[in-house]
C-alpha cells in the first residue's frame, strides 16, 4: 500500500511541473498581460497603490515566465520534467565556439553542453511586443508615489528580482555570443538600479559590461552604431566614479570613439579618444593596451591634427621630472620606447624601473627580453645588407653579439629572482646557445635548458 502511495505522489510531482509548462502559451500569456493592463486602465483601481504593485508583479512573472524553471547547469533530465521534452534536437552544433546538442522548443533554444547540463539557451520569440522590462518599473514608480510607506518594501523586492533576472538574462545571451543583447541586458540592470523604490548600492560594474559587450559586437560584427551606444554607457560609468581594476575603461572607451570612424564629427571623437588615453595613462601607466592605443591614434591616416607623437614622451618625461622616482611611470615610458622600436630608450627607462624596484624578476625579464629583440632586429638589417667585405659583415655581427650578450645578466637576475619563471629560463636558454661558442656559455646553456626541461615537464 506504501508503494503505491509513494507511487501516486511521485507521478503528482512530476505532473504538476508539466502542467505548469502547459500554461507558458502565447495565448495564455497575452491574455494574463491583457487583464493585468486592464485594471490600470480602469480609473477607480488605478488610484491605489496595490493595483500598480500587481500590475507590475504580474508583469514580472509573464515576463520570466519562458525561463523561469531552467538554469545554466541544470541537468537536462530536470530541465524536462520542468519544461517538457523539446520539440526536436540536433546534434553537435556550435554555438559561440563550444560545441552542444540542440533542444528546440517553442520559446528558446536550449543549448546542452557533453556533460548534459543547460550551457545556455537562445530566445526565439518574445512574451509580448510591449516593453515589459519598462511597464515593470513604471508601474513599481506608480505604486511608490501613491504609497511610498507600504510599497517600498514590496517595490524595492521587486526591482531587486527584475534587476537579478536582467543580470542572468545577460549572462546567457554573452554564452550564447550575442553580445549586443547581452548588452542591453546589462544596460537595462542598471537602469532598475536607478528607480527610486532600488533600496540596494548600484553596481556600476554593469555600465562596465554593457560598454565592453557594445565594444566586441562593434568589432565582431561591424555594427559601428554599437561604439555609440557602449560611448555612453561607459562615459556614465567613468562619470559616476567607476574603475576596473586595471584601466581598461578608459581603452574600451577610446575605441568607441576611434571605431566611429564614419562620424560627421570625426575629429572630435578622435580628440576625445586622446583625451582619454591620456588620462588613462596618468592613472595607469603600466597598462599596456592605454599605451598601444596612444601609439595608434597618433600614427592614424587621419589624426594630423593631434599632434606630434613625441608630445606624447613629453607628457610623460613631465610627469617623471615632477615625479622620478615614479616606478609605474618610467614602466609605461618604457612600453611606449619599445612600442615606438626605440629600444634604446625602453632598455633605459626599465634600467631606472630596476633601480627603483631591484627585486622585481619581471622587470629584470623585460629589459633581458627587450636586448634579444633589439638584436633580432639588427640581425634583419644585416641580412638585408650587401657586405662588400667579410671584416665588414664580422664587425657588424660583433655589434649583435654584444648586444644578445647585455641580454644575459638581468636574464640570470631575473632566474635568481623567480627561478620557476619557464618564459625566462626559455629566453635564457635561447641567448646563451646562440653565443655558445663563446668562452663559458656552453655551461649557461646547459643549465638553463635543464631547467626548462624540468619546469616544462613539470606543467
Amino acid at each position: 500500500m506504501k508503494r503505491l502511495i509513494f507511487a501516486v505522489l511521485a507521478v503528482t510531482l512530476m505532473a504538476a511541473p508539466m502542467a505548469n509548462a502547459q500554461r507558458v502559451s502565447k495565448d495564455a500569456l497575452t491574455s494574463r498581460l491583457t487583464k493585468a493592463d486592464a485594471t490600470i486602465a480602469d480609473a477607480k483601481k488605478a488610484s491605489k497603490a496595490t493595483t500598480w504593485l500587481k500590475h507590475a508583479q504580474e508583469c514580472y512573472k509573464i515576463l520570466s515566465a519562458p525561463t523561469a524553471d531552467i538554469f545554466v547547469g541544470m541537468p537536462f533530465e530536470e530541465a524536462q520534467i520542468n519544461i517538457g521534452k523539446p520539440e526536436s534536437s540536433n546534434a553537435n552544433v556550435t554555438l559561440n565556439g563550444k560545441a552542444y546538442t540542440e533542444h528546440i522548443y517553442p520559446w528558446l533554444k536550449l543549448y546542452v553542453g557533453a556533460d548534459n547540463k543547460i550551457g545556455t539557451w537562445v530566445m526565439t520569440q518574445q512574451v509580448s511586443d510591449k516593453d515589459l522590462v519598462g511597464a515593470i518599473m513604471s508601474s513599481y514608480n506608480k505604486a511608490l508615489e501613491l504609497d511610498a510607506k507600504k510599497m517600498i518594501e514590496p517595490v524595492s523586492e521587486g526591482l531587486t528580482m527584475l534587476e537579478n533576472y536582467l543580470n542572468q538574462s545577460a549572462s546567457v545571451a554573452m554564452d550564447a555570443g550575442l553580445n549586443k543583447l547581452a548588452a542591453e541586458y546589462y544596460a537595462r540592470a542598471y537602469a532598475v538600479q536607478e528607480s527610486a523604490g532600488f533600496t540596494g548600492v548600484p553596481n556600476l560594474q554593469y555600465l562596465f559590461y554593457s560598454g565592453f559587450l557594445y565594444v566586441v559586437d562593434a568589432q565582431t560584427t561591424n555594427n559601428k552604431a554599437s561604439y555609440a551606444s557602449g560611448s555612453v554607457v561607459l562615459n556614465k560609468a567613468l562619470q559616476s566614479g567607476y574603475t576596473d581594476e586595471e584601466g581598461n575603461i578608459y581603452y574600451y572607451l577610446y575605441l568607441c570613439y576611434f571605431g566611429q570612424d564614419d562620424s560627421s564629427v570625426r575629429v572630435a571623437n578622435l580628440q576625445r579618444a586622446k583625451q582619454l588615453l591620456m588620462e588613462g595613462l596618468s592613472k595607469y601607466p603600466k597598462n599596456d593596451k592605454i599605451v598601444e592605443g596612444l601609439i595608434n591614434i597618433y600614427t592614424t591616416a587621419d589624426s594630423g591634427s593631434l599632434g606630434d607623437p613625441s608630445e606624447l614622451i613629453n607628457m610623460v618625461d613631465a610627469a617623471l621630472a615632477r615625479d622620478p622616482k615614479n616606478r609605474d611611470m618610467w614602466y609605461g615610458r618604457g612600453r611606449i620606447f619599445f612600442s615606438l622600436k626605440n629600444y634604446e630608450e625602453s632598455i633605459a627607462s626599465f634600467k631606472k624601473v630596476a633601480e627603483l624596484d631591484p627585486k622585481d624578476a619581471q622587470v629584470q625579464f623585460f629589459i633581458g627580453y627587450f636586448y634579444l629583440v633589439q638584436a633580432d632586429s639588427m640581425n634583419d638589417e644585416i641580412n638585408k645588407k650587401d657586405y662588400k667585405s667579410n671584416a665588414e659583415f664580422n664587425e657588424d655581427q660583433e655589434k649583435v653579439k654584444s648586444v644578445y650578450r647585455a641580454a644575459i645578466p638581468y636574464l640570470e637576475k631575473s632566474y635568481e629572482l623567480n627561478p620557476k619563471d619557464l618564459r625566462n629560463v626559455e629566453l635564457a636558454k635561447e641567448v646563451t646557445f646562440k653565443l655558445r661558442d663563446e668562452e663559458g656559455m656552453m655551461p649557461k646553456y646547459e643549465k638553463y635548458n635543464k631547467a626548462y626541461q624540468e619546469l616544462k615537464g613539470a606543467k
